[in-house]
């Protein structure tokens, strides 16, 4: 039996909470006297970006190069997912709680007959059975759950796990799967996509603004700190649905979640809905000239004053510092 960890691609990239997934189905093999290994589909990165996948604690990575799976379409890949799990004899399959791997994991437990935990954020309890401690409730409570299946797939939240890389590297083995082409039978009409910042989910800083800057005209001074910490861009709901700023910006429930380091929100009330997009961030800054904020009460930091003052002194800071 082994551990089998899905590596997310963007873009030519690898994932960075794919790479924590890695980390973490490395010390979950361990624990189960095991080995590890990885899966990466398409052939939009080289073989010696794979092998770098090594570094965080796996010995072999296992790439199906069909071109074909450069597009993500999930019922492919549920489909080579599932077959390299039963080939590999995987017991347990680890990958990044996200968009992609919501609807595949869901495919791929159906077919396995598996086990499904989201939202992970901890390393399992092995010591009677296999109990996982998950994030519920959209951050606000932990559940424990035991994970009586034979075959279990748990998805990582993203930041819950923080592997530490080395120089090792990966062997990176070309694998072939039977893929039926009706999985295939998708028509991508059209693909948009963001390019030259920092994606939101994958971001490590984020800095948002709200209806206190009063304007689109005003964004260039969030625009301006987030380039200085090399930081992404983020609003909240109702910045968004005013078409101040673009809907993939939108942090909150019915948004992107995130998980930095550092979040930093100005002229952000705190609405119910935008705190559980941001409650996992490890730290939190927050702006504004409301001392009775909501936001405030879930802050690690908090100023109280006119952001048009505060961000500019901010940006000088910032700039001065580096």
């Amino acid at each position: 039996m082994s551990v089998l960890v899905f590596v997310e691609l963007a873009d030519g990239e690898l994932r960075g909470s794919s790479l924590e997934a890695v980390g973490y189905g490395a010390e979950v093999a361990k624990m189960l006297g095991t080995e590890a290994n990885a899966l990466v589909l398409g052939n939009t990165v080289g073989a010696d970006k794979l092998a770098t996948i090594g570094n965080y604690g796996i010995n072999k990575v296992l790439n199906v190069s069909d071109e074909r799976l450069n597009n993500g379409v999930i019922q492919a890949y549920a489909s080579v997912m599932h077959q390299v799990a039963e080939q590999q004899n995987a017991n347990v399959i680890v990958l990044a709680k996200s968009s992609l791997g919501d609807a595949v994991s869901a495919r791929v437990a159906a077919r396995l007959k598996a086990g499904l935990a989201s939202n992970v954020v901890s390393l399992p309890d092995t010591s009677a059975g296999f109990k996982v401690k998950r994030s519920v409730y959209t951050g606000k409570a932990f559940q424990f759950t035991n994970m009586a299946s034979d075959k279990k797939i748990l998805a990582l939240k993203k930041g819950a796990y923080a592997p530490e890389p080395t120089d090792a590297t990966a062997e990176v083995v070309d694998t072939t799967v039977n893929v039926d082409e009706a999985d295939f039978n998708v028509k991508i009409t059209k693909t948009d996509k963001v390019t030259g910042q920092i994606l939101l989910p994958e971001a490590d800083l984020v800095v948002s603004g709200g209806r206190g800057l009063k304007g689109p005209e005003n964004w260039g001074m969030i625009e301006e700190l987030a380039s200085e910490l090399g930081a992404a861009t983020g609003c909240s709901k109702p910045v968004s649905d005013m078409d101040w700023r673009p809907h993939h910006e939108h942090v909150g429930q019915t948004g992107v979640k995130v998980s930095p380091s550092l979040y930093i929100a100005v002229g952000i009330s705190g609405a119910i809905q935008h705190l559980a997009g941001v409650s996992s961030s490890k730290t939190i800054v927050v702006i504004n000239k409301d001392p009775e904020a909501p936001f405030f009460k879930a802050a690690d930091y908090g100023i109280v004053g006119d952001a048009f003052e505060i961000v500019p002194k901010l940006i000088d800071a910032v700039k001065s510092a580096k």
